[in-house]
């Protein structure tokens, strides 16, 4: 249906502006009215949300689209409440990063009081609280204002507090305001209470490191010692000055932080300290506290990431193991993990080879399956316990989408669950607690996301953000030059399938020949073959510009299950670069491909893939731009690379096969461009300087652009822009003009 009004769309009169490069990155988006942390309230009358301003696209506000009126109103500007942008603490602009938020301004996060009548949400490192119900001019309570950044607030699961991080302990206060009292004493220098270490923020999505128990008596809480953690010097190099960063990095092979996993009583103060174990060199993942706040349970994951055990402590402190799962590679983490009342609970597994839901009574054996089968859940996304009904999102109908399914508990079918959402595309779901409601943010490769609110069988209540592409839509002047992809499908060398998709150039003909702009990531935990709006046009632009645009997810990426997973174990770079080369193949075979201008881009371990391309495969590409890349494993963090790696000591051949500077050597003159910003501290900048002195020692010229300030994700307007105009130009410099690569040689 929806492809049928797109193709109304484009063959109708529409008069079709030049996509821009300033278009791609200036306001509006051109994905339209954007929607962001979209919540059903905890009483089920109305959905919140942030939303970006019409002339600033990165800077939010509060909202709520109230069900009973159908109305949707603006609770909190921003810009009225802070006209000021306020400095961000270290810490913050840390916690940022690593949620991927570090462009983003305004209210960013918001929490629901459990009795759906007041919001939390900090802004300039202070904390307010939102009461619906109270005349617009009293509506918003400043309940914290302190010199000090508060930061992970949230409300106490009755809503008689609001806890949160000050100065590395953990505070509550009153969710009417008041004096903050600090639960915990000795946060300072190594020690951090409540707060999630870094490789638990950039690696196990983990972002806090602090609980509630559900009687709000008690809160479970990690204190983090960064101690053991050698201190690197990292400079971080801005427009007008260089500082000297002292950051505790833990580098694969090499120490980790130690933590300890403690519950504060509320009332008296007092810290009970919980026994994890004789070993101390082990990763705490998860916490959560069962439904009658008697005991807690926490995840015990060994430092290799073969062995997790699933452990509950009760309020005496006694311990009991729960479930134990084993692997020879690796455990992939996940969010898939609730407790019934019964004392039962409901667990994701790779243990069949795709992430499947089970039904688990500790001390009962078997398993009892919810869901089996050649694909895979991708997240339980919500539960009606009293109808034992779950609902989850996974791959059942194609690996390219995202559906919404139910299952009962009890079901004699785990190999056919029932599908509720009907589009074809991706589907984002946001459940109501209750499960009686969810919000369903789709989107297709042709449509920009939509934003609506379901019953819980799938009948659509009301669009929240229809978006449709109309003349009122920023993306509407350039319909008529949209151009859809193409999906198809390749085999690897061990027989599993590659999906690809290509987006021909403008103005397409059977009988030219046409460079390619070869879009890759390739690693763990991400997909670019999908049926979902991009995040970003530069694809679109880059085939408007006369490229034909291809993109291959290879093993080793997500959502296809450990078999796919898997090959990559031990030897990242490998398997990869096979599979990205059995597309260059395909794409040589193709008559309107020129053979000679195939040029790769990549970012993080795209870029990374980008390097290893042009100095493994070197005949294969013409070209490459490389973006914030990895050029030597035994530079990045212990959780990630260990994972797939093992550590440089037991590993060592692995290590020195994977990293870039063996074959540096091989590139070709003329042919790189190295892109990084001057202060990540995610993918270090010493990977790019490393390997530009290799390079440099080969006496082979390369081009490179860093950015002064810039953090891994080189965020921001401007510097996005200019990133994408300097990629876009050296492929113009490099592969137009008489049809043959313009090199410097």
């Amino acid at each position: 249906m929806w492809r049928f009004v797109l193709l109304v769309l484009f063959s109708g009169a529409v008069m079709a502006e030049e996509l821009t490069l300033e278009r791609l990155f200036s306001s509006p988006d051109l994905a339209g009215a954007s929607m962001r942390v979209v919540k059903v309230s905890p009483d089920g009358e109305r959905v919140t949300f942030l939303r970006g301003k019409a002339d600033n696209k990165d800077r939010y506000d509060l909202w709520e689209y109230h069900i009973a009126d159908n109305k949707t109103r603006l609770l909190v500007d921003s810009d009225v409440l802070q006209p000021e942008q306020t400095e961000l603490s270290d810490e913050e602009k840390a916690r940022r990063e690593r949620q991927r938020l570090a462009g983003l301004s305004g209210i960013i996060e918001y929490d629901w009081s459990q009795d759906g009548r007041s919001l939390l949400f900090p802004l300039g490192g202070d904390l307010f609280v939102y009461r619906l119900g109270v005349a617009a001019d009293k509506a918003v309570t400043q309940i914290t204002d302190s010199d000090d950044f508060d930061t992970d607030a949230r409300f106490s699961p009755k809503g008689n507090y609001v806890s949160f991080i000050r100065d590395q302990d953990i505070f509550v206060v009153s969710s009417d305001g008041g004096h903050a009292r600090p639960l915990t004493f000795d946060g300072k220098g190594v020690i951090k209470n409540g707060m999630a270490e870094f490789v638990a923020q950039e690696e196990m999505d983990r972002d806090t490191g602090y609980w509630w128990s559900p009687d709000e008596q008690h809160i479970a809480f990690l204190q983090v010692d960064e101690s053991p953690v050698s201190i690197t010097k990292r400079y971080e190099i801005n427009a007008d000055n260089i500082e000297v960063i002292e950051q505790r990095y833990p580098y694969t092979g090499e120490a980790n932080v130690t933590l300890r996993l403690g519950r504060i009583e509320l009332k008296s103060g007092d810290v009970h300290w919980i026994d994890t174990g004789n070993n101390k060199d082990i990763y705490i993942p998860r916490v959560k506290w069962l439904p009658d706040s008697q005991a807690v349970a926490y995840l015990r994951q060994s430092r290799n990431q073969q062995h997790m055990e699933m452990i509950k402590v009760d309020l005496a402190g006694n311990s009991t193991s729960l479930f134990t799962e084993q692997s020879n590679t690796w455990i992939n983490l996940h969010h898939d993990w609730r407790f019934l009342k019964d004392g039962s609970f409901i667990w994701a597994s790779e243990i069949k080879g795709y992430k499947h839901l089970y039904h688990m009574i500790p001390g009962q054996k078997p398993l009892k399956a919810i869901t089996v089968g050649d694909w895979m859940v991708d997240e339980m996304v919500g539960m009606d316990e009293e109808e034992g009904l779950i609902y989850f999102t996974g791959t059942y109908d194609s690996p390219l989408e995202k559906q919404l399914y139910v299952q009962s508990l009890d079901t004699d079918t785990p190999e056919k669950p029932k599908k509720i959402t009907q589009r074809e595309g991706m589907h984002e779901i946001s459940m109501a607690d209750n499960a009686s409601v969810y919000i369903d943010t789709w989107s297709d490769r042709e449509h920009p996301p939509q934003t609506s609110l379901h019953q819980a069988d799938g009948k659509r209540i009301t669009w929240l953000n229809e978006n449709a592409l109309d003349k009122n839509h920023p993306y509407y002047p350039y319909l008529d030059a949209h151009i859809d992809n193409e999906f198809g499908t390749l085999k690897a060398e061990d027989g599993q399938t590659l999906y690809y998709r290509i987006i021909k150039p403008a103005g397409f003909s059977k009988d030219k020949q046409y460079p390619v702009f070869f879009y890759t990531y390739g690693g763990p935990g991400a997909q670019l073959v999908t049926k979902a709006w991009p995040r970003r046009m530069f694809e679109q632009y880059m085939a408007q510009q006369g490229y034909l645009v291809f993109v291959l997810d290879n093993r080793g990426m997500a959502r296809r299950g450990k078999k796919f997973e898997a090959p990559l174990y031990k030897q990242m770079g490998s398997v990869e670069l096979d599979d990205q080369l059995v597309g260059v193949d395909y794409l040589k075979s193709l008559d309107y491909v020129d053979s000679e201008r195939i040029g790769i881009f990549g970012w993080s371990y795209g870029g990374y893939m980008a390097l290893r391309a042009l100095t493994k495969a070197p005949e294969e590409f013409a070209i490459g731009v490389s973006v914030a890349p990895v050029s030597d494993f035994r530079l990045y963090d212990t959780h990630y690379t260990e994972r797939y790696m093992s550590t440089p000591q037991l590993n060592p051949d692995g290590y020195e096969k994977t990293a870039i500077y063996g074959d540096t050597g091989n590139l070709k003159d003329g042919r790189l461009l190295l892109i990084h910003g001057m202060a990540d501290d995610n993918v270090l900048f010493t990977n790019a300087t490393t390997v530009m002195s290799k390079f440099q020692d080969h006496g082979i010229l390369f081009e490179s652009m860093v950015y002064p300030g810039a953090k891994h994700g080189i965020s921001g307007e401007q510097a996005q822009y200019h990133v994408y105009k300097t990629i876009f130009d050296f492929f113009e410099r490099k592969m137009t003009g008489d049809g043959k690569l313009n090199s410097i040689d």
